[in-house]
């Protein structure tokens, strides 16, 4: 059996948490192919919401094996947190959550150089979420870094302390101070961060992570397709983010394309079979970086109240705007898609007319309809086209047939210009207000 991919083709937040949760009752396998805690996938079902950082999101779901795979960096306190939170739906972690051995940890130091790097550029700060992930990262690709294999060896904490000590004449280049800038860190921080604090929770949350399984997920993966077994491997964030091909430097430092499912879990790319983009029926993005449809007036904030707009993770209003064509077409261009699934198509319903980024007009004044890399280093403007809206309440629609005539004709125009099918429109937050088209 194959394995399908599921990600998102903007900035993230996209509703990847949804769509896994709606598709997994017909996979085997749900496995997480790279980010860490910078990521919130939100899932809502029964009333209730939840929102899931490290751990995949097939993991309310007890015939599911769930793989933290070797491309995610891992914040033990928070992967103690998140896995606490779950107690109360008796989920069986010890036969359905195994965690790579390969996986990078990311240390409580790594957070503090997160804040430092972000502080030091000024008005040019990329947004990030300070969770640790660039360090951590940046450590990994430095030939350095700490695995969750680590854990297991009787001198990780001399490995550990070698590591803090490192970091900390990092700290002392960016004249970064303990106890004044550690504040500035605390909207984030989901736990005190008093460094003499914070690392014996950090050690006892390493304590805690050993209880688990702690694998060779490269192996068991490829035994377990070997078999016959259907894996569906998530992305965190969104392809325009991914650090080769998204806006940079304003990205995150992973891959998170189709080739990230790949590099993150131990699989060779003949084992993919189809490739599913979520993307949003409008645009949002969180953080710096160039964003052509943005809107700065009434109807960005009205997108943005109606949307729920707001970052899983940290809380920050998303920045809020049409859909961008030709960046969707890129996305679908260098991820391979084979099936687009469109979310929050009820956030529009109140609006007459939508807009649609079909191209953009550039300060050369040459029109393009192509994200290039000459395109993200200069202002455009978009060049919009006009879409009736339907401009009714969806709730209640269960087939594709039932909708409105004019949302029907959106899809159709998207579907036109992608040349791809559109498998699910999504008309709210919970698994079962979704349409399926295919």
């Amino acid at each position: 059996m194959a394995v399908d991919i599921l990600l998102g083709l903007q900035w993230g937040d996209e509703g990847k948490g949804k769509i896994v949760d709606v598709l997994a009752p017909k996979y085997e396998i749900v496995a997480r192919f790279q980010g860490g805690p910078n990521a919130g996938h939100t899932l809502e079902f029964d009333g209730n919401k939840h929102v899931l950082h490290q751990i995949p999101s097939g993991i309310f779901h007890d015939n599911i094996i769930n793989i933290i795979g070797n491309g995610v960096v891992i914040d033990p306190i928070i992967f103690r947190k998140e896995i606490e939170a779950l107690a109360k739906y008796n989920i069986d972690f010890g036969r359905n959550l195994f965690i790579s051995k390969r996986a990078h940890l990311i240390l409580p130091t790594h957070r503090l150089l997160d804040l430092a790097s972000e502080q030091n550029k000024g008005t040019s700060k990329i947004g990030s979420t300070l969770k640790g992930i660039s360090p951590t990262y940046q450590d990994k690709i430095g030939r350095q870094g700490l695995r969750i294999g680590d854990i297991l060896l009787p001198n990780f904490k001399e490995r550990y302390h070698e590591m803090v000590q490192k970091h900390f004449s990092i700290l002392k280049y960016y004249a970064f101070n303990i106890d004044e800038d550690i504040k500035k860190i605390q909207e984030f921080a989901k736990y005190d961060f008093k460094f003499e604090t914070i690392e014996n929770t950090y050690f006892e949350a390493i304590e805690y992570v050993k209880q688990f399984n702690l694998a060779d997920t490269d192996y068991l993966i490829n035994e377990e397709i070997y078999k016959g077994k259907s894996v569906l491997a998530e992305g965190a964030q969104g392809a325009l983010l991914d650090i080769d091909f998204g806006s940079y430097p304003y990205v995150t430092s992973s891959n998170t394309t189709a080739s990230g499912a790949c590099s993150g879990l131990g699989i060779a790319p003949n084992k993919i079979n189809n490739v599913f983009g979520i993307f949003k029926a409008y645009s949002t993005r969180v953080g710096g970086g160039p964003f052509p449809t943005e809107l700065n007036d009434d109807t960005g904030e009205k997108i943005r109240q109606i949307g729920r707009e707001f970052g899983s993770t940290t809380g920050r209003p998303r920045r809020c705007g049409w859909l961008d064509m030709p960046a969707l077409k890129y996305s679908c261009m260098i991820n391979g898609v084979t099936q687009l699934m469109m979310m929050k198509a009820d956030v529009l319903n109140d609006f007459e007319q939508i807009k649609v980024a079909a191209g953009y007009h550039t300060g050369t004044g040459k029109p393009s309809n192509k994200l290039t890399f000459d395109i993200l280093q200069q202002a455009v403007v978009p060049s919009y086209i006009d879409i009736k809206g339907w401009n009714k309440a969806l709730s209640g629609i269960k087939s594709y047939e039932d909708l409105p005539s004019e949302l029907k004709a959106y899809v159709q125009y998207i579907e036109n210009e992608l040349d791809i099918p559109m498998s699910i429109i999504s008309l709210g937050p919970d698994r079962s207000e979704t349409v399926f088209k295919m």
